[in-house]
């Protein structure tokens, strides 16, 4: 069975959410997608509160897509047990799987290329938990 990531955006990230989808698609991954479906304007918080629901709910992994990736972030992080990271550089990516086991990777289309989200993507993506002192951290918070 296939990797499975959950994945959501609003209208300001749909593009590229488009673009992780067929590129996670081609890497094997299962996609859940919260939504939305189409540019149309709509509300980032609705979407960011479905996809940490279903994190939450399964213990999985999530990308959330928006004009900056701020507001998702923001929006996810309200959930206790999230973990959402807003990354614009793929040190970032891998610094916040490495050192705060992050569990949503935020981005924006409006200010990261596709090529360099696709490479954060990845990165984000294979890169494990490093457990130890930075475990203790986490159950601070």
């Amino acid at each position: 069975m296939a990797d499975r990531i959950i994945i959501g955006s609003d209208h300001g990230g749909f593009r590229l959410k488009c673009d992780i989808i067929k590129h996670l698609k081609e890497l094997g991954y299962e996609v859940f997608d919260k939504g939305c479906y189409s540019e149309e304007s709509c509300d980032y918080p609705v979407i960011a509160k479905a996809v940490a629901q279903e994190v939450l709910k399964t213990s999985g992994r999530a990308i959330l897509v928006c004009g900056t990736g701020i507001g998702m972030s923001i929006a996810a992080n309200r959930f206790d047990g999230i973990r959402a990271s807003h990354c614009t550089d793929t040190f970032s990516a891998r610094m916040t799987r490495m050192h705060n086991d992050s569990n949503v990777l935020c981005l924006g289309e409006r200010i990261t290329g596709t090529g360099l989200a696709l490479d954060i993507v990845d990165i984000w993506l294979d890169t494990g938990f490093e457990g130890g002192r930075h475990k203790n951290r986490i159950d601070m918070i």
